[in-house]
């Protein structure tokens, strides 16, 4: 039979957002909006409890802590499960016309698109390129986000060594401190771990101080804030968030194994350690989670065994050794069923043979008698002792402990999935933070995004997710893992599906009102019963069970005693009763000779051992076996047909009853949920939900018609045109020209790097400086070249105008090369990279500049160039075309040269650009490790393998020519740098 296919799905949140500018309409943004809002945090009084000191601190709480608040503007939108549809219709000989995934994305109203900040919009989750200072800080006054954070996670760097904290580049997690090779091309914008940086653990503290005092505001009354740090820092960060969220409300301190162990002279570290506050301890918000119970064989609930053939015994010293037990045998306790005290009437009670009355003894029954204590017996919870009975405590009757703050787990399973980054977190730790702090719906941030893991654990568990990073190299690689996550579809508690699961669990008529899907409902999950005595003997279900069953067991049972001349007549052949009814179709042996064959067929002993005990069985029966033809049970059988078929069916209604039974003692129980097993779909399969990527500097599409930005571009060439208003100041500028001459700008490779002899003023309208330049490859006594200097604005984009009047005047000047130092390059401006002889260069600033203690700290890799793709557009017939990227263009002994495809990590399509959104249509991972890798293999029989092929090339799947006429191609390579190219087709 063929295999079912699977659905592909997606959770959507009915939670709004604030309408962010997108890049492209960074210019319908106002003046007042484009400002960033500087925001004013109050220090934590100094006198409510002892505090941490450290170099620079006194003087930084003179004052609030004051934080910029620019705005977040959108570079992408993506929808993981339009580019699934998108390769499944590649199977279809006539691919089905699908609803476009992306028409109602942001689901406001089109008037209202370019009024930011003032609508709600559909929910997204966010991916977002910057210092989070600031980004924690625009959320929380530009996107009003104070106070509706759940959970936050913080996983900084343990120590204050640069490279093993960050990785250079997508393709390598191998990071050596000291290489010069491995140094990353984007410095660290984590400013307290920069090897550039003199005041250490100093920095480290301010660093944090200032990040935590943000997040507070950002948390809800019942949120967490977790951070997760090594043994170097653990106390000082503990000490820190002492003085920020105020000692009262810390919960815990978290102990947690690593996947491996640092040696030491004296012991080897095992240990990280995550810490967690609370906003508000009283009104914390906590789900617990539970591990299974060990049990020790012969000690608390697990002293005797009920075995599969309904017989009971104590647990031996050879199972006590070995700690097994026979298949099927269910530990438990014989605890008390008496309390002190008679009761106002005798209270006699028979079982099994055996009468007892606690009243003789000055006690009374713990249940109800005799309604309770019946109940116990029908679900064969009494064990009878000596000269009492007692109650059956399983082990099984609460078989889970709830999780101390030792996890000593985290070493194995999912902790150690593959790693794709070099501090990568572990998916077990995040996942109990996330859960034992959240209910689905709730909001997740990350201020430290790193491989994404705290997006891809709070995206399984249907929680929203923000996360934030000042890496591209992170966040290239976090998205790629969110777009290619494949995660299981677990029952929504609002759904048909889930209300007929929640029915069939607690044993209820499902209810029958409408459902929505929506996901803070939360889903149904799996659940361990807290079976009491008191929740049996108040179960009236089990009286309704046992009638039932009775009307159909004591006929069998009456004719099984006639049959075998056990009517009562024999005093030696006494009638079978419930609890006397042999497991085997035969007459039992007496117990002497049962433990007896026990023993003698017990291998595990010697032979002697044996041989001892089989002639006590020989005795005690008056048999003649052997050690070879030893019975397998204590019975003598009948060779009856007719009998073995009824005793049969009696122990098949008997066995059925006892579950029946046992299933409505545990939905009838208290229950504990299980917030980390809910039930799951296996007919449908879930990939992420939408999401966007995000940057605190717009990289903007001028919103002109061809003629005009032509136009513009002429202007500025013939001098006409003024330089663009920047707002910059000038201490901005000469911050980036005094960084610019001592780190050089940074190619794709490290024999790349120009570095300057001379950096000094130029009096010009757009350039500012001039200065001589070699590269770091060139041979000694090589003429350096001479090269022009325009610094972008400080917030804001360099456009394709101002780029082409700058060139313009760094020709006339008899400059051999212009550089151009800014943020951010509109994507049009990504095209122009020569003027006549002059070759034009767009070196990015790093955002690390816009730290302000970083302005004097040193070199690094503050200037980074990367050219434009080389693209080719093919027309496949029929109305449908396909892009091929032959690589990207790089700059490199003084000349622009062509790369090839290998040095693309990952390229997108969005085969429909209307200047207002980046929409990934199609994503391609020609130069990274495979994302979809899960996905294939969960969705072999939905895609087939070509198209699952074509997403590691360089030339597209063909797709139709749009109606609007333009496309939209985003390359990024493997150091995380991209540029975008929009083209006419």
């Amino acid at each position: 039979m063929a295999k079912k296919t699977l659905t592909v799905d997606t959770l959507t949140h009915d939670d709004k957002r604030k309408n962010a500018p997108t890049a492209e309409l960074e210019a319908f943004l106002d003046e007042q909006g484009k400002a960033p809002i500087q925001v004013a945090y109050e220090r934590r009084n100094p006198d409510l409890d002892p505090q941490l000191v450290w170099r620079g601190k006194d003087m930084a709480d003179w004052s609030d802590l004051v934080v910029e608040a620019p705005p977040l503007y959108i570079q992408e939108k993506i929808h993981p499960k339009a580019l699934i549809e998108d390769l499944k219709k590649a199977k279809k000989e006539e691919p089905e016309e699908a609803p476009d995934l992306f028409a109602d994305f942001n689901g406001i109203d089109p008037e209202a698109k370019t009024e930011f900040y003032q609508h709600d919009q559909h929910w997204s989750n966010r991916m977002i390129l910057g210092d989070a200072l600031k980004v924690m800080a625009s959320l929380a006054e530009k996107e009003e986000l104070k106070g509706k954070v759940q959970c936050i996670y913080i996983d900084p760097p343990y120590g204050i060594k640069f490279n093993s904290n960050f990785q250079w580049s997508t393709t390598s997690r191998d990071v050596k401190d000291g290489k010069a090779d491995h140094l990353t091309r984007e410095p660290e914008q984590v400013k307290a771990f920069r090897d550039t940086w003199a005041d250490g653990i100093h920095s480290y503290l301010t660093y944090l101080r200032d990040r935590l005092t943000v997040a507070r505001d950002l948390l809800t009354e019942s949120g967490s804030v977790f951070v997760q740090i090594g043994d170097e820092n653990v106390h000082r960060v503990r000490a820190l968030m002492d003085e920020v969220f105020g000692e009262e409300n810390h919960v815990s301190t978290l102990s947690v194994q690593k996947t491996y162990g640092f040696s030491s002279d004296a012991i080897s570290n095992v240990l990280d350690y995550v810490i967690w506050f609370a906003r508000d301890r009283d009104k914390l918000k906590v789900r617990n989670l539970y591990r299974p119970k060990p049990y020790e064989l012969g000690e608390g609930n697990a002293k005797w065994l009920l075995l599969e053939d309904w017989t009971y015994r104590g647990v031996t010293a050879e199972e006590r050794e070995k700690n097994a037990i026979p298949d099927g045998a269910k530990p438990y306790n014989p605890d008390n069923l008496v309390s002190q005290g008679r009761a106002s009437d005798k209270q006699p009670l028979s079982f099994a043979g055996v009468d007892y009355d606690p009243w003789k003894k000055n006690s009374h029954w713990k249940p109800s008698y005799p309604t309770g204590m019946n109940r116990l017996l029908q679900a064969n919870r009494v064990h009878v002792a000596a000269n009492s009975f007692r109650y059956r405590r399983f082990h099984s009757d609460f078989d889970v402990l709830p999780f101390s703050n030792i996890w000593t787990d985290t070493g194995t399973g999912n902790f150690t999935d593959e790693k794709v980054y070099v501090v990568q977190t572990g998916t077990k730790v995040l996942e109990r933070c996330i859960l034992m702090t959240t209910d689905p719906g709730d909001l997740v941030l990350d201020p430290t995004c790193g491989s994404g893991t705290t997006a891809y654990v709070a995206e399984q568990w249907g929680r929203r997710w923000i996360t934030i990073d000042t890496s591209r190299v992170a966040l290239a690689l976090a998205r790629a893992r969110i777009m290619g996550a494949r995660y299981p579809w677990y029952l929504l508690a609002d759904s048909r599906e889930g209300r007929v699961k929640e029915g069939e669990v607690t044993r209820t008529p499902p209810r029958e009102e409408q459902t929505f899907g929506r996901v803070r409902h939360g889903f149904v999950y799996k659940r361990v019963p807290h079976i009491t005595l008191k929740s049996i003997a108040n179960n009236a279900e089990i009286d309704t069970i046992w009638e039932e069953y009775q009307e159909k067991l004591e006929p069998l049972r009456e004719e099984i005693n006639r049959l075998r001349g056990r009517d009562g007549s024999d005093p030696d052949l006494p009638p079978f009763e419930e609890w006397s009814m042999p497991r085997e179709p035969g007459s039992p042996w007496s117990d002497e000779a049962a433990k007896a064959l026990e023993k003698a067929r017990n291998e595990g002993t010697s032979e002697a051992t044996r041989k001892r005990w089989l002639d006590k069985l020989n005795a005690e029966l008056g048999r003649d076996y052997s050690l070879d033809d030893l019975p397998e049970h204590p019975v003598d059988p009948w060779n009856d047909p007719e009998v073995e078929k009824l005793h049969a069916e009696w122990w098949e209604l008997r066995i059925e009853r006892q579950k029946e039974i046992d299933a409505s003692i545990a939905a009838k129980a208290d229950t504990e949920y299980l917030y980390d097993q809910p039930y799951e779909d296996k007919s449908r399969v879930r990939v992420a939900g939408p999401f966007t990527v995000e940057s605190l500097s717009p990289h903007r599409v001028p919103a002109v018609d061809i003629d005009d930005s032509l136009f513009d571009e002429l202007e500025a060439a013939e001098g006409r045109r003024d330089k663009d208003g920047s707002g910059d100041s000038v201490d901005f500028a000469e911050m980036v020209l005094d960084n610019l001459r001592r780190s050089g700008v940074q190619q794709a490779h490290k024999e790349d790097r120009l570095a300057f002899d001379s950096l000094k003023p130029w009096p010009g309208k757009f350039i500012c400086a001039e200065g001589k330049v070699r590269q770091s490859s060139d041979e000694e006594g090589t003429a350096s070249r001479r090269a022009a200097i325009l610094v972008g604005p400080e917030y804001g984009t360099v456009t394709r105008p101002a780029l082409t009047a700058a060139a313009r005047e760094a020709a006339e000047a008899g400059f051999d090369l212009l550089i151009a130092a800014a943020f951010n390059f509109d994507a049009h401006a990504s095209e122009f990279d020569k003027m006549g002889a002059l070759t034009v260069l767009q070196a990015r600033i790093n955002p690390d500049l816009h730290m302000p203690d970083l302005a004097n700290t040193g070199a690094g890799n503050l200037f980074t160039v990367f050219g434009e793709p080389d693209i080719e557009v093919h027309d496949e017939g029929d109305g449908m075309i396909s892009i091929e990227v032959a690589g990207v263009d790089m700059y490199k002994g003084g000349e622009i040269i062509s790369g090839d495809a290998d040095e693309i990590a990952v390229w997108f399509i969005d085969t429909d650009y209307d200047y207002e959104g980046f929409f990934v249509r199609h994503a391609y991972f020609p130069g990274a490790n495979d994302p979809y890798k899960a996905l294939k293999t969960t969705l072999k029989a939905e895609i087939d393998k070509d198209a699952w092929e074509s997403l590691k090339r360089t030339r597209s799947r063909p797709f139709p020519r749009p109606d609007g006429g333009r496309i939209a191609v985003k390359v990024i390579n493997h150091l995380g740098d991209e540029v975008m190219k929009v083209l006419e087709v």
